[in-house]
């Protein structure tokens, strides 16, 4: 009789567990990317030098996704340069204003904003 009464229970977890979790799967908002903007392509490797180990293809990994939010621009550069939350901050040193602006570009054109 326990058992009967504990499936709605481990059904009710479930749901809740697959809720968790992000509905983007490894592409990108506006789909597969074709870069030929070198500040595109800017952006993107610097992504993945500094932003991919938290943020793995803008999707949620040990931070959140980010290929689904629209964020400003400004919000995005106060973000990366003052490190809100659990996210670190970026110098100038560790990462230019040309890279940032080029990261923004980036996510940009990944969002299909670009």
């Amino acid at each position: 009789m326990k058992c009967i009464t504990a499936l709605p229970a481990l059904a009710l977890a479930l749901l809740a567990l697959s809720a968790c979790g992000s509905a983007r799967r490894s592409v990108p908002v506006a789909g597969p990317m074709a870069i030929a903007d070198p500040q595109v392509a800017l952006g993107e490797r610097v992504f993945m030098r500094e932003c991919s180990v938290c943020h793995p293809r803008g999707e949620a990994g040990l931070a959140p996704g980010i290929n689904n939010k629209p964020l400003p621009e400004f919000l995005i550069k106060f973000q990366v340069r003052n490190g809100l939350g659990a996210m670190l901050s970026f110098s100038e040193e560790h990462v230019s204003p040309e890279e940032l602006d080029a990261i923004v570009e980036y996510l940009e054109h990944m969002r299909g904003r670009g």
